[in-house]
This record gives C-alpha cells, sequence and structure tokens, in this order.
C-alpha cells in the first residue's frame, strides 16, 4: 500500500467504526459491505445445495462469511481469519430505572475487562437491539441507536473524596449509574425513550440488549495525524481489515488456492461462551454445510479441515513509554511498525513457528512490516479466540493484531498505517493464487 491507500483505508476504517456503535450495528455494516460486493446472505433453514461465490450467514452479533470458487472441489481446505464484534463497556440492566437523591439515572453491568475511569465525564449515547413481539407469538428485533449527549456517568470532585478510584473499585456497581434527568425513579421511562427512537411501540418491546457508548466520534491525533483515537479499536480494526480482505480476493483476477472464511465472533470479551462465541460450534456448521453443500463427505470434510489454517486477528499491546517495565524488555511492539505475531509457550495465543512462518511470508508477499509480540512474563497474559478456534476445529492457528495504547479504554490509539497494514497481509494469506 502506498502511503495515500494506506490513508483511505484508515479513513474507511473510521467511518465503519463509526457505523457500528454494538455488535449488532457491527454486523449489520458488514453484511451491508459483504452485499455490495456480490456476497449474499444464506439462513440456516435455507438449502445450501450448490451454493458458490460469495456467502454470510448471521447471528445476533456474529458473522461467518466465505467464497467458494464455481470449480472448487468439496476437499477444497479452508483459510481463515477469526475477529470478535464485541468491546468491553456498560451495559443496561432489564430493570433499568432507578436513582438517588433527586437524580433519575440507569442501572448498568460492566460488560469485559473496564477501565472504569475511562467512561467517567463521557457524553454517552446508548446503543443495542430491541426485541419485539410479532403477530401469531413470533419475535423480531430491531436495531436502535441514540447518537445524543444522553447519559454520563459523573466523577466524584477530588476535593469530596482524594481516593475516588479506590471508592469505585470496592463499590463499582453503584458509582457507575449514569445520570440522564433530575427527579424521582419513573418505570418504563428509558424503555419509552429508547422505543421512540426505534420507531416502535414501548408495549411491542420484550426484551433488549443494549449498551452504552461514547459518542465521541473517531479521528486522528499527532503532529502528522499518525494515530488513530477511536472507541472500540478493539476489535473493529480486525474486523474491518478482515471484511476488506475478503471482498478484496472475492472480486481479484486470480482463483484463490483455497476457500476463504471471515469468522467474527461476539462476546470474546467474555470468555466466548455463547452460541455466537469462538467456543460455540457455529463456525465448524457452517463450514461443514459448505462442504457437504459442494456434494462433499466425511472424507472431504476431514481433508478440507487438514490444509486449513487461520489467523487469528485481535489488538495487540504496543509498548508504553510511561510504563515500559510493564513490557517484556526485548519485544517492544510500536505503532506504525506492522501487525504483531503473538507468542505464548502456555498457549494463551496458538502461534507456533510454522504459524508465524506462514504469516510472516504473507506479510512479505504484500510488502508489510511485522513485529513479534510477548508479554512480560512477570505479568499475567491476555489471550484471543486463537486457542479456542485452534481446540474446537483442530486447525493450526496464528494470533496477531495491530499494536495500540489505551486498550478496553472507551477511546483507544492505533498507528494510523497499521490498519491497512493488516488488511494487506490478511488479502495476502487469504488470496494465495494459483496462476493460469
Amino acid at each position: 500500500m502506498t502511503p495515500a491507500t494506506h490513508r483511505s483505508h484508515t479513513d474507511d476504517l473510521l467511518s465503519f467504526i463509526n457505523a457500528g456503535p454494538s455488535p449488532y450495528h457491527v454486523v449489520a455494516s458488514a453484511a451491508q459491505r459483504l452485499e455490495k460486493a456480490g456476497f449474499r446472505e444464506l439462513r440456516g433453514t435455507d438449502d445450501w445445495t450448490g451454493t458458490t461465490g460469495g456467502s454470510f450467514i448471521t447471528r445476533g452479533g456474529a458473522l461467518i462469511a466465505w467464497y467458494v470458487p464455481e470449480d472448487a472441489p468439496p476437499r477444497t481446505p479452508f483459510r481463515i481469519i477469526g475477529t470478535h464484534t464485541d468491546s468491553p463497556n456498560l451495559r443496561i440492566k432489564p430493570s433499568p430505572d432507578t436513582g438517588s437523591a433527586g437524580w433519575r439515572q440507569i442501572a448498568v453491568e460492566i460488560y469485559g475487562g473496564v477501565p472504569l475511569n475511562t467512561w467517567l465525564d463521557r457524553d454517552l449515547g446508548i446503543s443495542g437491539r430491541l426485541a419485539l413481539r410479532g403477530p401469531g407469538g413470533t419475535t423480531t428485533t430491531r436495531l436502535v441507536r441514540i447518537d445524543e449527549p444522553l447519559l454520563r456517568v459523573p466523577q466524584l470532585a477530588i476535593h469530596l473524596d482524594r481516593s475516588v478510584n479506590d471508592g469505585l473499585a470496592l463499590d463499582r456497581q453503584r458509582h457507575l449509574a449514569p445520570l440522564w434527568s433530575l427527579g424521582a425513579p419513573e418505570e418504563g421511562a428509558l424503555l419509552r425513550r429508547v422505543a421512540a427512537a426505534a420507531e416502535v411501540d414501548p408495549a411491542g418491546v420484550l426484551g433488549w440488549d443494549l449498551m452504552l457508548h461514547d459518542i465521541q466520534p473517531p479521528g486522528y491525533l499527532g503532529v502528522e495525524r499518525e494515530f488513530v483515537v477511536a472507541s472500540r479499536l478493539d476489535n473493529l480494526v480486525s474486523v474491518h481489515a478482515g471484511v476488506t480482505a475478503l471482498t478484496d480476493v472475492s472480486t481479484g483476477v486470480d482463483r484463490p488456492s483455497y476457500i476463504p472464511v471471515l469468522a467474527a465472533f461476539d462476546h470474546e470479551e467474555v470468555g466466548s461462551g455463547s452460541e455466537t462465541g469462538a467456543q460455540s460450534p457455529l463456525l465448524e456448521r457452517v463450514l461443514g454445510r459448505s462442504v457437504t453443500a459442494r456434494g462433499g463427505g466425511s472424507e472431504d470434510w476431514s481433508r478440507a479441515l487438514s490444509g486449513a489454517f487461520c489467523v487469528s486477528a485481535d489488538m495487540a499491546h504496543a509498548v508504553h513509554p510511561n510504563y515500559a517495565e510493564r513490557h517484556d524488555p526485548d519485544h517492544h511492539a510500536l505503532p506504525n511498525g506492522g501487525p504483531t505475531v503473538k507468542v505464548n509457550v502456555n498457549q494463551r495465543y496458538a502461534t507456533d513457528s510454522a504459524g508465524l512462518a506462514l504469516f510472516a511470508s504473507a506479510c512479505e508477499r504484500a510488502g508489510v512490516p511485522w513485529q513479534p509480540f510477548v508479554s512480560n512474563n512477570a505479568m499475567p497474559c491476555g489471550t484471543s479466540i486463537g486457542p479456542l478456534t485452534a481446540a474446537r476445529l483442530g486447525v493450526p492457528t496464528v494470533d496477531v493484531g495491530v499494536p495500540g495504547l489505551s486498550m478496553h479504554s472507551a477511546r483507544e490509539l492505533c498507528g494510523a498505517d497499521d490498519p491497512g497494514h493488516l488488511a494487506a497481509a490478511l488479502r495476502a494469506f487469504l488470496g494465495e493464487a494459483v496462476h493460469p
């Protein structure tokens, strides 16, 4: 990629992030891009027999997309990009209307590993989905998004509590209730406001998956605008790169030697243990059906998996200039130095030497720099969907990611060139071609 191409890719990433305040919006946005590239949505109840070309399925906050060339035999191996759509945040409880001392507030739960102080004194909107009553006992869902400064978690003035951060740690649920109005708690007030935004009758709302998001838009930072600052970089950088790589490969001149696949899971930040998480059989079932849809049997399925490979793409830690001692002294990843290859011998990351070599080769073909990453051995190491996918499918997996700062914060930072570097490397990984 040229510098101009990198910036164009990152500009598009900012639009993608802005369109995805919740996992459900991320899936909807990714689906629109896939459809524009000629992919078609399949449902689990459809007949998939003979399907070729680009296809995808959605389930809540998860999406699986794949591209099958016309003449690909059922045994064709898969090349998989694994990502996730969710980010740590504050999620609204089923009975949300609460308050104290003359203030109306909203009851929330903490989702994932949230640095609590980053959510204080920010203007917050609401996004997610509503579950609606349908005809004949059926139900439907509707996306909802309120990009207004509707809520705020006010920090206690330092004059009133010199240890305010300690207080949050001791009783974080009560102190994190955002305020949104004056007056006594009023049952149903939030539901009415959200239903109006979704243009539905509050009486028809049976449930919801609602969360708060910072309404400040993503943008650039630095003297040369060399950094990106945004909410949900973890892991929309990787989802966007995966969608870009898959659509590019599907519309390219050369036929790929593999079946390129994008798996964007939900609930990674809380362990992936759901029907839409990496521990579920969702990806396994989709890939299996794609084999049988082309007339394959168990032998073809086994051969397709035996030749498969997965790149698990998630954010990584750049070395922090104020806390360099928290990082491995010999592995200081920096923004705009290319994606990192994450290694942990205790299998918190699934990378081994063969996986590292394969991804390094993809970077080389794409003209992309890359950096090795190892966590400080004196500290607990994070993990990703890589080991889960490797264990579930028995497929070799390499963990990679764009290095950034302020991971899990309400507003994160990465290099402006690295999203394009990652997309180019993933494109080379998916699209290793058979030339005529």
